[in-house]
């Protein structure tokens, strides 16, 4: 068998087998998603909050409280992420929300929000 041809099939054999690696490590996030996902929906609640401010920063530059940065990934702490500064009630809390609420969340508004902990799910509607 010429060497070409040998060289080849390793090389194929090599991008079959990191294929099958893909393909078996997406299954298994797509499931930690799914779980993730139904944790959510099972504990948001629907409440009025008044945007302060919104931008996106750092995990440790947000004033976030310890426990909740020790517990995300190291790979999503050096990410700047979609933080909201918010009002509800007398207390000023900073909230992660996702990136296409983040979009659509006025600045200086009430907002009705289902909220998950401290992260924003969803928009529900606007008050003047």
């Amino acid at each position: 068998m010429p060497g070409w041809l040998t060289a080849l099939l390793i090389v194929l054999a090599v991008v079959v087998l990191v294929l099958a690696f893909l393909y078996f490590y997406g299954k298994k996030m797509q499931e930690k998603v799914n779980t993730q996902q139904s944790l959510i929906e099972q504990s948001k609640v629907t409440t009025s909050i008044l945007v302060i401010d919104k931008k996106k920063m750092r995990m440790k530059d947000a004033n976030l409280p310890q426990m909740v940065q020790d517990q995300v990934p190291f790979y999503l702490k050096l990410r700047k992420m979609p933080l909201v500064k918010a009002k509800i009630g007398p207390k000023i809390t900073t909230f992660m929300c996702d990136e296409k609420v983040f979009k659509e969340l006025p600045v200086k508004k009430m907002v009705k929000v289902d909220l998950a902990g401290i992260y924003i799910v969803a928009i529900k509607g606007t008050k003047k």
